[in-house]
């Protein structure tokens, strides 16, 4: 009988290489498809380990072979966490995203703190005013505010106000929307 504790847990150098090859693999093809964050790629390198290989490696051995993918991809240039918070958060500028719901979607994908302060600082050099447009654009996209038909303007105010409050918009910018006539609304929408 063999005491597993006292065997070596990487005991056969080509599983080792094996498993390796086979989680850079995936992270390329993970890569191509999605571009992720640094993050994003080590959760999905650690889920598929446990569910495509379910070997019996050490938990620390795992996160040791993905820290290294990762390492080596970030060094060849396959991952910039840099770029990607630059270009996430001008997609979801697009959309219609409040500069507080940007940052928060980036910090969910593990986005660190001095990246996301310099896609918002870069955000807001280029264009003035982000999330007065953004919140223009919600108000657009779900009909609501300046959309709506005059009569029903005042019925909704409440609901209008939540939508823009849950979207990360400030009292006084969803105040400010809500309050302009549709006429001033249109003429500013086609500028945006």
């Amino acid at each position: 009988m063999y005491n597993i504790d006292s065997m070596d847990s990487i005991s056969n150098k080509k599983d080792f290489d094996d498993l390796t090859r086979n989680l850079r693999d995936l992270a390329y093809t993970y890569i191509e498809k999605y571009n992720p964050s640094k993050q994003q790629i080590k959760t999905y390198l650690l889920k598929k380990y446990l569910r495509k290989f379910q070997g019996t490696k050490v938990k620390k051995e795992i996160t040791q072979i993905i820290e290294n993918i990762v390492v080596n991809l970030e060094k060849n240039n396959f991952l910039n966490d840099s770029l990607y918070s630059d270009s996430k958060a001008r997609s979801l500028l697009r959309r219609g995203y409040s500069l507080n719901k940007i940052s928060n979607s980036l910090r969910s994908k593990g986005i660190d703190n001095n990246n996301i302060k310099l896609s918002l600082e870069k955000i807001k050099n280029d264009k003035p005013d982000p999330d007065f447009n953004s919140a223009m654009k919600i108000c657009k996209k779900r009909r609501i505010g300046p959309m709506r038909t005059e009569s029903n303007r005042p019925l909704f105010y409440k609901k209008d106000m939540g939508i823009l409050a849950r979207s990360g918009f400030s009292y006084d910018i969803s105040k400010k929307i809500l309050s302009m006539k549709k006429e001033e609304f249109n003429q500013l929408i086609k500028i945006i």
